[in-house]
């Protein structure tokens, strides 16, 4: 548990011993049922951190919510430390990406295990939204081997996913969406989709050169480009003409025709029919304002308009807001 903070399993083990009583090497060894030397090292190693002091030839736990409190903090810190230099180096990719010659915008990944790495690191490198195509039959990775989603649902990543309908037809593959439905991913179904696609955010995208079981996966990472900026007007039109997908309370999955809207959507047109600005919008609903103004492009592709006063107007007649 205390993993995260540092320490090993050895030395968790010797602290919550200490916690509840105060003792000597010899009886922390007998009472754990592990070497002298074992413990020593481990006590060395806390008495380090401060999370333990030796006094009168017995070791006594420092109190958790100060010395545990302190290692918190330099983590946090850490994780901060390391979260500003991934900005610095993003920017210092994209500035570098200005200069970089074709070749450099286009990678080709091949084999079953490199795709799949690409595949899973493109979605661990979202910071706001991942965007995919999902179309049989599949090769390198099967949904049910999509560990990355869970965890970037997790992060708060929007995740939105076009299926083609033959899609559906594959055995356990309606269980597994009506899992991710429920977990908040945005899934709808195309009768047929163009290509297979994983996008995040508009600074990476992974598209298979090859479909067909038996031979070698092949497919090619793009980097920010023209190109990708194509790529990701292909998902926008995909996306605007496919239908949603719920899942029912009996776990069975239902084709939305007509376009509906989220709670959130709600709540967002209601405040600003309201008359309040994005910024006090985005306040009250804990938004980020580029989140806020992107739903609310994508509340505009959905009503067919091009203004917001339009858009409100829409959102009056079919009762949105």
């Amino acid at each position: 548990m205390l993993e995260a903070l540092g320490l090993t399993a050895g030395e968790e083990a010797v602290y919550r011993c200490l916690i509840e009583m105060p003792a000597a090497a010899a009886d922390l060894a007998a009472a754990l049922d592990r070497p002298p030397t074992s413990v020593e090292a481990d006590l060395t190693a806390l008495i380090a951190r401060g999370l333990v002091s030796h006094h009168g030839g017995r070791h006594v736990a420092a109190p958790p919510s100060v010395a545990l409190g302190g290692l918190l903090t330099a983590r946090r810190e850490e994780l901060h430390t390391a979260e500003l230099a991934i900005v610095a180096l993003a920017e210092q990719h994209r500035m570098a990406a200005t200069d970089r010659a074709a070749g450099d915008l286009i990678e080709v990944v091949t084999g079953v295990e490199a795709v799949r790495q690409r595949f899973l690191q493109i979605q661990w490198a979202a910071r706001e939204r991942v965007r995919s195509f999902s179309t049989a039959p599949f090769v390198a990775v099967p949904p049910s081997d999509n560990t990355a989603e869970d965890r970037g649902v997790d992060r708060g990543i929007e995740y939105q996913v076009v299926i083609e309908r033959e899609v559906l037809a594959t055995p356990g593959v309606v269980a597994g969406i009506v899992d991710s439905v429920r977990k908040g991913v945005q899934v709808r179904v195309a009768d047929k989709l163009p290509i297979k696609l994983m996008m995040a955010d508009g600074e990476l995208a992974l598209v298979p050169l090859t479909t067909e079981p038996g031979g070698e996966p092949a497919a090619v990472l793009l980097h920010r480009s023209g190109l990708l900026a194509g790529v990701e007007a292909l998902f926008e039109a995909v996306w605007r003409h496919s239908y949603p997908l719920r899942a029912s309370a009996w776990g069975e999955l239902q084709e939305q025709r007509e376009p509906v809207i989220g709670e959130l959507d709600r709540k967002i047109l209601g405040l600003l029919l309201a008359g309040l600005t994005d910024e006090s919008v985005a306040g009250q609903l804990d938004l980020s304002l580029r989140t806020l103004q992107r739903r609310l492009r994508a509340l505009m592709d959905l009503a067919g308009v091009r203004t917001r006063v339009q858009l409100g107007w829409h959102a009056a007649r079919n009762d949105w807001a």
